[in-house]
């Protein structure tokens, strides 16, 4: 095969695995762009929540027999629903219980708008969770085993009966289900009078407050959801990615990339920007070695930064 012919077949090959990778980056980025785009709370902990996701996934793959039961395809992505749900009734204690205490209506007018013991608080969290995440799962790297991970679906030739794409089952699937759950929170908050009561609290929580709407529900269910989104896309990436306790500090920062690329308060621009991310990472590789993958990412964030402050996707008055 010509060197053009391969360099094609590469290049189709990185764009077709940033797509598929970068899919479940945007859902983590939407997770955590919820909970700053109602609440405008930096969720250190973050992390920690997709490290749940992708352990409570694993165990009830396995306690369920859900591979057996439901097959291959469907079995892990009832687990990652399973995972989310868990997570989002853990959010909601939590909010009730801390967060509520340092977010919100209580705090307006304090110094820092309550910002300050917000990140102590999260960093505090993040902290308990993943070294009671050691002490409960341990150590060893874990995944969940299926079928998929090791096989692949190839389209093509697609020219000169020789350049191939091969898309990987598990990646593939959680493609799918992440534009899925993506779509479903959009038609939520746009569609829904919850999802109106969000956008309502996060537009202004003082006249929501004086419209009759509970700022503190709206929160709570905010982070709630955040939590849950980012545990079914860790439930998703655990089908493919080995994991343990301490997974959460490989993904939060490309988390946090995401969104302020997308463009800080917007949800849409939380997706978007953590597509580009896949992309960016997986196109890196053409021309750098695998190590520097996260240094092209944050490269290219810095250029754009630089040029458009705000954001690729939002404004910086945009909210959810």
């Amino acid at each position: 095969m010509s060197p053009s012919l391969v360099l094609l077949e590469n290049v189709l090959q990185a764009l077709t695995a940033g797509l598929l990778i970068g899919s479940v980056y945007a859902l983590m980025c939407v997770g955590l762009g919820l909970i700053f785009g109602v609440m405008r709370v930096i969720n250190f902990a973050q992390g920690e929540f997709l490290m749940l996701g992708m352990y409570g996934t694993l165990y009830a793959y396995t306690w369920l027999a859900l591979g057996r039961l439901l097959g291959p395809f469907v079995g892990p992505i009832v687990g990652a629903v399973i995972a989310g749900i868990v997570v989002y009734f853990a959010g909601i204690l939590l909010h009730r219980y801390l967060l509520a205490r340092v977010t919100g209506i209580k705090v307006a007018g304090s110094e820092g708008e309550g910002h300050y013991p917000q990140l102590i608080l999260t960093l505090g969290l993040s902290l308990i969770l993943s070294n009671a995440g050691l002490i409960v799962f341990g150590s060893t790297p874990e995944n969940i085993r299926t079928p998929l991970s090791a096989t692949a679906w190839e389209i093509g030739p697609l020219a000169a009966d020789h350049v191939s794409i091969f898309l990987n089952k598990a990646r593939s699937v959680a493609f799918l289900v992440s534009v899925g759950v993506a779509i479903a929170l959009f038609l939520f908050i746009t569609r829904t009078r919850i999802g109106k009561m969000l956008r309502a609290a996060a537009d202004n929580p003082e006249a929501a407050t004086y419209m009759g709407i509970d700022v503190e529900r709206a929160h709570r269910i905010a982070f709630g959801l955040g939590c849950a989104i980012t545990a079914v896309a860790g439930g998703l990436v655990a089908t493919y990615y080995p994991f343990q306790p301490y997974v959460g500090l490989e993904f939060v920062i490309i988390m946090y990339a995401g969104v302020v690329l997308g463009g800080m308060g917007s949800i849409g621009g939380a997706f978007w920007g953590g597509l580009t991310i896949g992309l960016v990472q997986q196109l890196s590789t053409l021309v750098l070695p695998l190590q520097l993958q996260n240094t092209a990412i944050f490269v290219v964030f810095l250029l754009i930064m630089m040029l458009r402050p705000e954001g690729l996707f939002g404004r910086n008055v945009e909210r959810a």
